[in-house]
């Protein structure tokens, strides 16, 4: 029967979080009848393993359409797709690859589903059940699916919109709502797969395993007990792992496909590494036959967010991946910053000095097309990314009601909408607000003159030669095409604004610096998060801006420790509260306090207020 484990090797390890239980003999010395008071229960209490760790092994691997396999001399060679002599339980420098391709069955092509026969032997020993000395003691057979059931991908089809004529897009609308309502499941195959032995997996309690675990745990074909009627042992865990195995990655196994390659890793795999693999997998293709079966998405989604996981983890450099888990704690630190100071600055300023009220304007309006975009290729957007947008839509749309009054008037006299938005002046202009709102005329009549033509221009290319989904879809797609090649351009009037003025005193540096921040950030976001490719260029629009705003930084110093030209003291709110307390103070009327002191605050108040104006200006 070969070489089996001692009694005090099968009791002296057993799996984390295992029961410790009594001692079970080797399967070797196991006891030929039960005890006299011992009841036989048919499903094995703990279980320890049949062979132990170093036990050289057989293992071939045959694919077939059938679970009933017929003896294997009369399988077709095609069919063998692994053969393997001698590898050892628990040896973790024992790895192989196994490169090799095989015919998909007819059967499988009309979606049927792909068994993968997995047939281990201690070395020396018959693999074939059908051999006439096969023993179940020495050897044992396993059965996986390598196709997956899924919903069918969504494909998006896009047509030229000029050659199509309204008949064909009605019924390619029909169409579409009619897979949208049923999407049919379909077999899928990925061509990538690791069969991995689990070692060192102990006595295990049988019934409180993980259902995602337990699946994996074959128990001995015969019905051995100990001499307590209780406990069984069970074969190496083989555990076909296909967690790393993405959707995108997988082909539709149809009449089309008549050859597939197959890739196979045999190694050795750590028992807290199998326990999370089969739970995550487990649990991902739970979601995924839910959402094939036409049942509703649960709180943990279809799966595509630990899709885009696992995707990050397989395509991105182990440096790269490590640095971008710390810059997005970064990344999150500075957006909340940014927000905040962004928020305190609008709520503090007075007035509208150096500020382009177009730009906001025009922000709101970009911002809301790249929103649509990003919606209307959902597919292709982390949630994050949606977020952000959605927040900065928030905050612009908020600045106008701190810039100007929006009010709703009636429309002249002749106009077809009997009302209209205005944006009214919250005050009467001073000379320097009225500057700003001259250079922001200016910066954005000759900004019109160069963005009106080159998005005329786009939208004719785009239509003559490209394919859109709908004439929805190509008006986002034309317009975000514009704002993420020229938008930069929306930010040159405040550059425009600043360098007329010759200061950067009225901008939100500390609100700034965090944005700029996070904007190299967002740089190394485009290389490993997912998001459409133009989205991924506009990420490094803004390093131009950036470089440009560092520069009129440096030649328009300000000392923010001082009140600047315009009255206002930058982001420093704490230095605002400090001078405005002195002239509150100072404002009282002087009263003398029962004890005749005057106290500390008011005696610097009142002297405070006898400092020259001098003292407020910028240096």
């Amino acid at each position: 029967m070969g070489t089996g484990s001692s009694p005090e090797a099968s009791s002296s390890s057993s799996a984390p979080g295992a029961v410790a239980p009594s001692v079970i003999p080797a399967y070797d010395a196991r006891p030929d009848a039960l005890n006299a008071d011992a009841t036989y229960n048919p499903i094995p209490q703990n279980i320890a393993p049949i062979w132990p760790d170093g036990t050289p092994l057989d293992i071939s691997i045959y694919v077939a359409p059938s679970l009933a396999m017929p003896p294997l001399e009369k399988m077709p060679p095609t069919s063998l797709v692994a053969n393997e002599h001698a590898f050892k339980i628990g040896a973790g420098g024992d790895k192989r690859e196994i490169h090799t391709s095989f015919p998909v069955p007819e059967e499988v092509q009309n979606n049927g589903t792909l068994w993968a026969h997995i047939y281990v032997a201690k070395t020396g020993h018959p693999l074939d059940p059908a051999a006439p000395n096969y023993d179940f003691s020495n050897a044992y057979h396993i059965v996986q699916p390598l196709n997956h059931y899924l919903a069918k991908k969504k494909v998006a089809k896009t047509r030229n919109l000029l050659s199509g004529s309204n008949a064909t897009v009605e019924e390619e609308s029909e169409q579409a709502k009619e897979e949208s309502k049923s999407r049919p499941v379909l077999s899928y195959y990925h061509s990538n797969f690791t069969l991995s032995v689990v070692p060192n997996a102990g006595i295990m309690n049988y019934p409180t395993l993980h259902p995602a675990m337990q699946k994996y745990v074959h128990v001995v074909s015969s019905d051995a007990r100990d001499a307590s009627g209780q406990n069984s042992w069970y074969y190496p865990i083989f555990f076909l792992n296909t967690f790393w195995q993405l959707r995108d990655h997988m082909v539709e196994l149809n009449s089309t496909v008549k050859q597939v390659p197959l890739h196979i890793t045999l190694n050795n795999l750590k028992y807290w590494k199998f326990s999370l693999y089969s739970s995550l997998d487990e649990g991902l293709k739970q979601q995924q036959r839910q959402v094939a079966s036409g049942g509703p998405i649960g709180p943990s989604g279809d799966g595509s967010e630990m899709e885009e996981f696992k995707r990050i983890l397989i395509d991105t450099n182990v440096y790269l991946l490590s640095t971008t888990v710390v810059v997005s704690i970064l990344h999150t630190i500075f957006e909340m910053l940014a927000f905040k100071s962004d928020i305190s600055h609008w709520r503090n300023k007075k007035d509208n000095v150096g500020i382009s009220f177009r730009s906001i304007l025009a922000n709101v309006f970009m911002q809301t097309v790249i929103f649509l975009y990003l919606v209307d290729n959902s597919d292709g957007t982390s949630w994050m990314i949606l977020f952000g947008q959605g927040m900065g839509i928030v905050l612009e749309a908020w600045k106008i009601t701190k810039t100007v009054d929006v009010r709703v008037r009636p429309a002249p006299a002749g106009s077809l909408i009997p009302y209209r938005i205005s944006f009214e002046d919250k005050h009467k202009l001073s000379e320097t607000e009225q500057k700003t709102k001259e250079y922001d005329e200016i910066a954005f009549k000759y900004l019109y003159r160069l963005a009106i033509p080159l998005l005329a221009a786009y939208a004719v290319y785009s239509l003559v030669y490209e394919t859109h989904k709908s004439w929805y879809s190509f008006i986002i797609t034309t317009l975000v095409g514009s704002v993420y090649a020229y938008g930069f351009l929306m930010m040159v009037p405040s550059l425009y604004i600043n360098y007329r003025l010759k200061s950067v005193a009225h901008m939100p540096a500390r609100a700034m610096t965090y944005k700029f921040l996070n904007t190299f950030i967002d740089d190394l976001f485009a290389f490993t998060i997912k998001m459409p490719i133009l989205h991924r260029l506009a990420t490094l629009r803004d390093d131009v801006i950036f470089f440009v705003y560092l520069y009129q930084a440096w030649k328009y110093k300000v000392d923010y420790t001082r009140v600047n030209e315009f009255g206002q003291g930058g982001d420093d709110e704490e230095e605002d509260k400090k001078e405005e307390l002195p002239a509150k103070l100072a404002s009282k009327p002087l009263t003398s306090p029962a004890d005749g002191k005057v106290t500390e605050e008011v005696a610097a108040a009142t002297s405070g207020s006898n400092v020259g104006g001098d003292s407020r200006k910028r240096k």
